[in-house]
């Protein structure tokens, strides 16, 4: 409001010096005087005039400038909740991992690119028996570090999704079946390697058995996630905490 009050004082104040200077420099020159009620008239009119108007303007002015900055903030806060719900959609929620709809659609679209790479399908071992033996926080701590510990060992442009409960798969973009079953090795000696402690402070022990399968370019994502369920099956019958390609 004193903004306001402000800009409507100097307003008023550079109206009548305006309209002091035209009459000076005019009324003369039409052989009349600048005095007595015409002096008076012409400091009274333009501040007469000009405060309500001014007042208004500016008022409405403020107002308008006020309702654009809640327009913008209100407009930043939609675009930030719809780039979160977008986040929320495509991740799932304990791990922060790509959700299963959104990591075989990304595979998908690596198959239809033209890609190549090894498609890992893991899954936590004995996960029930760490649910009833330490509980389900437990095991949820349990699920968030498998992941950290997946997205940390892949690189810029490979997929790592859960695929529900304590299923993960991996897309290597790229990568040989050398590098496949080196990193599938170097994944499940990572989970292994977990340090957990149950709320008594035991040892959560942790393994992970992997089913491996190399995707040739233009591979059928079906086929390729078939068969590298088939590999881990292998791999859990033949003992878990091991990997069949």
């Amino acid at each position: 409001m004193y903004k306001i009050l402000g800009k409507t004082l100097a307003v008023a104040v550079l109206s009548m010096l305006a309209s002091l200077l035209i009459s000076f420099a005019f009324v003369p020159l039409m052989g009349g005087q600048v005095a007595g009620a015409g002096l008076v008239m012409t400091i009274v009119c333009p501040i007469v005039i000009s405060i309500p108007a001014s007042l208004v303007h500016f008022y409405r002015g403020e107002k308008l400038r006020s309702t654009n900055a809640a327009l913008a903030a209100a407009r930043d806060e939609l675009t930030e909740a719809y780039t979160r719900l977008q986040h929320q959609a495509r991740r799932d929620a304990l791990t922060g991992l790509l959700n299963r709809a959104t990591f075989i659609a990304e595979l998908g679209s690596a198959s239809q690119a033209g890609a190549r790479g090894g498609l890992l399908f893991l899954d936590v071992d004995h996960f029930k028996s760490v649910n009833d033996r330490f509980g389900h926080a437990t095991g949820d701590e349990a699920l968030e570090r498998v992941g950290s510990t997946l997205s940390a060992l892949t690189s810029e442009g490979d997929l790592v999704g859960r695929l529900g409960g304590e299923e993960f798969a991996i897309f290597l973009h790229g990568a040989s079946p050398e590098r496949m079953l080196d990193h599938s090795q170097a994944v499940r000696e990572a989970v292994r390697a977990i340090e957990l402690l149950s709320p008594t402070g035991h040892r959560v022990p942790l393994g992970i058995s992997i089913g491996a399968f190399h995707c040739a370019p233009r591979f059928d994502p079906a086929e390729a996630l078939a068969a590298s369920d088939r590999n881990l099956y292998r791999a859990k019958s033949a003992g878990r905490n091991t990997v069949v390609a």
